[in-house]
């Protein structure tokens, strides 16, 4: 009788591991097309962001000159992922995103770094421009790296306090998260102005325009199928509108070179005028 009941419990026990293990591999599954592809899609909406300034970076590199790349850009993105990440704090939304704006406030220092680098090697003012002179003529032009970082620090201080405070306020961190992605948002406008004013786009790198569309149309996506904050899809479909917008421009306009205004130099008198 012993030996029966002990039978009993063995093959419990063998069916309790078998469960156990069935279990388990319906809990923790193996590495599926579904997990795989959700893997990727995360990677590229961490990474994808800095892709269109890779380019930006090694021809500035190469050439030595930044002429062609407006810092206003760093500017812009340095605000709405500062703008983004405190967002976090007070409605947490997907992983991914929160990395993406890590990894683009590093990309957008590197680009600053650069472009004052190779700015500092052509500018023969003796006169530097600092942050500390507090000259709203020479915002977001200063001299030294240093001072882009100084600003940034203290923009990221003052709204991170002010987040502090207000962080039990839904209305504020709604507002935040706003303001973060409609920042972002608004990144093309400068570019589809200059080309307005200019009544052409030669100049302008296409791809770069092309790459925007295509990252922007996957990002609005990855918003709407994650459920991420409404601030978010509806910001991308703005900036969707505008990178469409600024592609018009090119079919209309064309790549024929802008008509320059030349304005009148006014002439010293020379010995023979005054004689």
């Amino acid at each position: 009788m012993l030996c029966v009941v002990e039978n009993i419990e063995d093959s419990k026990m063998a069916r309790d591991i078998i469960d156990g293990i069935l279990k388990f591999q319906f809990v923790n599954p193996q590495i599926t097309f579904g997990n795989l592809v959700s893997w990727i899609a995360s990677g590229a909406m961490i990474f994808g962001g800095i892709v269109p300034y890779i380019p930006q970076y090694l021809e500035i590199k190469r050439t030595d000159n930044a002429d062609g790349f407006s810092t206003y850009v760093c500017l812009a993105l340095l605000v709405a992922n500062t703008l983004r990440i405190l967002f976090w704090f007070g409605h947490p939304f997907e992983l991914p995103l929160l990395l993406q704006s890590i990894i683009m406030i590093a990309t957008m220092m590197a680009m600053l770094q650069l472009c004052t680098r190779v700015n500092i090697l052509h500018d023969i003012s003796t006169k530097k421009k600092r942050f500390v002179d507090f000259d709203r003529k020479h915002f977001w032009q200063w001299s030294h790296f240093v001072d882009y970082c100084f600003f940034m620090g203290t923009f990221s201080l003052v709204c991170g306090f002010i987040t502090f405070l207000f962080s039990g306020n839904s209305i504020y961190v709604e507002a935040l998260g706003f303001m973060a992605v409609f920042t972002e948002a608004m990144l093309g406008v400068p570019q589809f102005y200059r080309n307005y004013q200019n009544k052409s786009t030669h100049g302008m790198s296409v791809k770069m325009v092309l790459c925007w569309l295509s990252g922007d149309t996957f990002k609005t996506g990855y918003f709407m199928v994650n459920k991420a904050p409404v601030q978010f899809w509806v910001c991308g479909m703005l900036q969707i509108s505008i990178d469409i917008a600024i592609l018009l421009q090119v079919c209309y306009y064309g790549d024929k070179p802008y008509k320059k205004i030349q304005r009148a130099v006014p002439t010293t008198p020379t010995a023979e005028h005054i004689s």
